[in-house]
């Protein structure tokens, strides 16, 4: 990322809620609220994966990371949201609001692309369940894994890098945490080149992924309709909270960072963005954990060994 001199700023505040000052309490409430349950539900994943023998699999050693990035996403956004909740004048350093940007998009980078690699996964066991052990071996999942995590931290930080930014005015930022397209805005010089590689990075972190995926449904619906009814049944609900997923953190990031900015609202995409940042990192491990029969089995084996 490049500024010249003229645009060299200290800071930017950020207006979060204290536009709509009635509803500072509340939004204090549902956050924190949202933020435990995050670190409570996600972390409960992880523990139960790593302690319950039967979770030993490599579903769940995607799930479980699924659950970590989760973790890290909540705890980049949720975070600073309630420190501004009250505060006079949240007013975050260039250097933090780059900081929390970057982590940000490295995150959701990491999510996109290890949803693909579930959906990998899943196309593998479903479609040709006799080969899957020997196509899925421990070592190509932890390299499909690092893949997804290397591929994210390149891709984020080529965008990063690619900003050319020049800033002028109050920088009066219209969201509650720093986020880019809300940065770009702040922008006085030509913003095309920058939109131009978001779109560029957006191919290969949304579209091309998503394309994946769909794809890898393809398959698997094929492999599963060829199959007996009961069989039939047993195949989809592996792929129900999969499918779930992608649909929403992939709709909800394509909504997000892919439409044209002079046809957005600010109030619109400050609350579409903290909706994002909130309760996406919840929905994940609630479908997860309500849907999956190993999941709540391994719930209930541990409440009652320690009852």
């Amino acid at each position: 990322m490049s500024m010249d001199n003229a645009g060299t700023v200290l800071g930017f505040l950020l207006i979060g809620i204290s536009n709509y000052p009635e509803w500072r309490v509340t939004f204090f409430t549902l956050v924190l609220i949202t933020y435990f349950s995050t670190l409570l539900g996600s972390g409960l994943i992880i523990v139960l994966i790593h302690v319950d023998p039967h979770l030993h699999t490599l579903m769940y050693f995607f799930l479980s990371n699924l659950s970590f990035l989760d973790l890290c996403y909540g705890t980049v956004s949720m975070p600073q949201a309630l420190v501004h909740c009250f505060s006079t004048h949240p007013y975050p350093s260039h250097p933090q609001c780059l900081t929390q940007m970057s982590v940000s998009l490295l995150l959701v980078t990491a999510e996109c692309l290890l949803l693909t690699v579930m959906a990998y996964d899943l196309m593998v066991a479903i479609s040709n369940p006799l080969r899957y052990s020997v196509v899925m071996i421990g070592r190509v999942c932890v390299w499909l894994d690092a893949s997804s995590w290397g591929a994210s931290f390149v891709l984020a930080a080529m965008l990063i890098l690619s900003l050319h930014l020049h800033f002028c005015g109050a920088n009066v930022i219209n969201q509650f945490v720093c986020e880019i397209l809300s940065l770009l805005k702040q922008v006085c010089s030509d913003t095309s080149l920058n939109e131009f590689m978001i779109f560029i990075t957006g191919i290969f972190t949304l579209f091309s992924p998503f394309g994946f995926v769909l794809l890898s449904y393809v398959q698997i619906a094929a492999a599963v309709l060829k199959n007996h009814l009961t069989n039939r049944l047993k195949g989809f609900s592996n792929c129900g909270s999969h499918l779930t997923v992608v649909t929403i953190v992939y709709g909800a990031s394509i909504s997000i960072y892919m439409k044209h900015q002079s046809k957005s609202s600010p109030d619109q995409d400050k609350f579409i963005s903290v909706l994002y940042g909130t309760l996406m990192p919840i929905l994940d491990h609630l479908i997860y954990s309500l849907r999956n029969k190993d999941i709540k089995e391994a719930m209930i084996k541990r409440t009652m060994k320690r009852a």
